[in-house]
């Protein structure tokens, strides 16, 4: 399935997308229910797809974010493709390096729940608070089934399904201070989407991951090329700590990030990404000034 959080006539619905017809057809949840985006579908407990009503043309909505508020911080990965890591490392801004470019665990840390905006949204430059703003193209987890001590055996049980995730990042933040949530966590530094879909429709072994910035190609690689896979993720985070339903988990980038060029291409205000992964679809975001 492709479901969407979206919202139309001001009130917010989950539906299921149809591509090919450009609809999507809203499941039967009360307002209520609706408010929480995908959650509403994934803590459902087992009780099925409820029935769906009246497709409506994708061009008459607006699509939000899939988990427009996560209720925790999204969980993210460090350092997880292989030239990623060595461009990181030569950056500067790599705490870690001194311990080698590539890691021997995963390098985890967290993005706040209100940095997460929607596809098509703007992500806000705030030349006041940091003058290094970059893109990080990322496939997002989406827990269905919570645990703790989870096996790599079991792990992709507990997966729901998938989207898209922009890493933004101020380096200079992640640069200044010992740990990077101040830098990652920026107001409009997490958009996400722009659906998600279900465990069964991504090929992890195939599917490929771009970016282009202002329909320059910047990232190219796949999701197999992970340096610890999806199950190896799942089973660290999950060693004392209890995973719920709903949970991110945004895996780690490729290489071509704007501080892996000499000199490095941050992003400015008027700057497009566009992050595509295959199964998914394609999130873009542009980037303007904050206006105070």
């Amino acid at each position: 399935m492709r479901v969407a959080t979206f919202s139309i006539a001001g009130e917010r619905r989950v539906g299921l997308v149809d591509l090919d017809a450009q609809t999507v057809a809203p499941f039967d949840f009360t307002v209520d229910q609706a408010r929480s985006g995908i959650l509403a579908l994934i803590e459902r407990n087992g009780a099925g797809v409820p029935r769906t009503l009246s497709p409506i043309p994708l061009a008459q909505v607006e699509i939000e974010a899939p988990i427009p508020q996560p209720r925790r911080n999204i969980f993210c990965v460090g350092k997880n493709y292989h030239e990623h890591a060595h461009e990181f490392a030569r950056s500067g801004f790599d705490s870690s390096a001194g311990a080698g470019a590539i890691p021997k665990h995963p390098i985890i840390f967290s993005k706040v729940p209100e940095s997460v905006v929607a596809n098509h949204a703007n992500v806000l430059i705030d030349s006041s608070v940091s003058t290094a703003i970059d893109y990080e193209a990322e496939l997002a987890v989406i827990i269905g089934k919570g645990g703790r001590g989870i096996s790599r055996e079991n792990a992709l049980d507990h997966v729901w399904g998938y989207t898209i995730v922009n890493d933004v990042t101020a380096r200079d933040l992640q640069g200044k201070y010992s740990q990077w949530l101040i830098g990652k966590s920026q107001d409009t530094f997490c958009p996400m989407g722009p659906w998600a879909v279900t465990r069964d429709e991504l090929d992890l072994a195939t599917a490929g991951i771009r970016c282009f910035v202002n329909e320059d190609l910047r990232q190219d690689s796949r999701i197999s090329l992970l340096i610890f896979d999806i199950p190896t993720i799942i089973a660290t985070l999950s060693q004392g700590i209890t995973l719920k339903p709903g949970d991110i988990i945004a895996t780690g980038t490729p290489v071509g990030v704007g501080i892996g060029f000499d000199p490095p291409k941050y992003l400015k205000a008027g700057d497009v990404v566009r992050i595509e992964i295959d199964g998914i679809g394609t999130l873009e975001n542009s980037f303007a000034e904050h206006v105070q």
